[in-house]
């Protein structure tokens, strides 16, 4: 491994390798990204549902995530590399008043940025997921871009790219400490070699707290734990099946090879490293799925799984310089939403780095919004 680099990237998950290209591309000199696993994208990516959407209640999460889906359709073109993104779409559930309300405004502002995104009535919620109950249901809200993008794909695609872009990855390079000179970051201390560098861009995901500690600094991203359970072959799930959100029950799911993807977030889940399987937590997905998908009385489940969502205070990304650490550059915190925004992501993160005008002005993802009391919520978080 080199002695020296320009730019030490922690985390070799999506967000890491989306970075590390970026800043291949933008000729920033010797870019090294470290993984502590024997695999890259083997952590929180890995774990994702792989949903990519645009239906957020934020200006800035709408604009990353369309962002994010233009350069998934020209991923290849940009990378080399091709990639499954199925445009099938995402359709929200809506069973009360007050869900309408809160959703036709967010409707309001998707369609002032651009997106295409209507408000149907339960006949056509039939007509697009037939297996549904619906009697409950006043309204959805669907936009056709939205999809599921392969998670495997996007990591091997962005890291063939950056190896033939220059990128030095390094496995089982676990990272120990950030060498320090007063406030200013001067090499990255890892498990077997030490990498002078001023540069440390932190994409450590779930475990983003820990690598900012090494600096003094306090990030604001905490771990939850989230469970997702997958079918056996349903022959009633056609190959354009989108992606369904149950607004009012938490409940996700989408086609998932012959079967479905069932995903719930419990709100009960406390911070933590903690990645086993709760077999109730497993239990309240399936029953909440079998309320919605009645037909799923006689389907067999196939696995189940946990992952670690890095989620902030206000459910957005902090993607900037640390306010009192030179040489600290954060792009954490997605709150679940990191594989989708994982493309926009590495583009500003690397044009703010190398002193550009960012493509999408992310000054609301900034590290100091929170010490200036300026978080904005995003409510549409699943």
């Amino acid at each position: 491994m080199t002695s020296r680099a320009d730019a030490v990237v922690i985390g070799g998950g999506i967000i890491g390798l989306s970075t590390a290209f970026q800043l291949a591309r933008h000729k920033f000199g010797k870019i090294v990204v470290l993984e502590k696993e024997m695999l890259l994208g083997t952590g929180a990516t890995a774990k994702c549902a792989g949903g990519v959407r645009a239906q957020f209640s934020t200006r800035i999460n709408i604009e990353m995530s369309m962002k994010s889906e233009e350069m998934l359709v020209g991923f290849e073109e940009t990378t080399g590399y091709s990639i499954v993104f199925d445009q099938n779409g995402y359709l929200f559930l809506l069973s009360d008043e007050k869900e309408l309300e809160d959703f036709t405004r967010a409707v309001e502002l998707q369609r002032s940025l651009g997106l295409k995104v209507d408000i149907i009535d339960p006949d056509e919620i039939s007509r697009i997921a037939p297996p549904i109950r619906t009697n409950d249901i006043i309204k959805g809200t669907f936009c056709p871009d939205d999809g599921i993008a392969d998670p495997s794909d996007m990591i091997q695609g962005y890291a063939t790219a950056a190896r033939n872009s220059g990128v030095e990855i390094s496995l089982e390079t676990e990272v120990t400490g950030l060498r320090m000179e007063g406030d200013s970051v001067k090499g990255v201390i890892t498990s077997g070699d030490e990498i002078e560098t001023a540069l440390v861009v932190n994409a450590a995901g779930p475990y983003a707290k820990i690598i900012a500690k090494m600096a003094g600094v306090d990030l604001l991203v905490e771990p939850i734990r989230r469970q997702i359970v997958t079918t056996g072959p349903l022959d009633y799930i056609e190959p354009t099946f989108p992606m369904i959100v149950d607004v009012k029950s938490g409940l996700y799911f989408h086609k998932e090879s012959p079967g479905l993807l069932l995903g719930w977030a419990d709100p009960k889940v406390k911070p933590a490293f903690d990645e086993s399987v709760d077999p109730d937590y497993t239990d309240t997905i399936i029953m909440k799925a079998l309320d919605r998908v009645p037909w799923l009385e006689t389907a067999e489940m196939a696995k189940s799984w946990a992952g670690l969502y890095e989620t902030t205070p206000d459910h957005h990304a902090i993607i900037g310089f640390a306010d009192n650490v030179k040489g600290l550059f954060f792009v954490n915190g997605f709150s679940g939403h990191g594989l989708m925004h994982a493309p926009a992501a590495g583009l500003v993160a690397a044009e703010l780095i190398c002193g550009k005008k960012t493509t999408i002005d992310i000054s609301p993802l900034a590290f100091s919004r929170f010490a200036r009391g300026e978080a904005i919520e995003e409510t549409n978080v699943i």
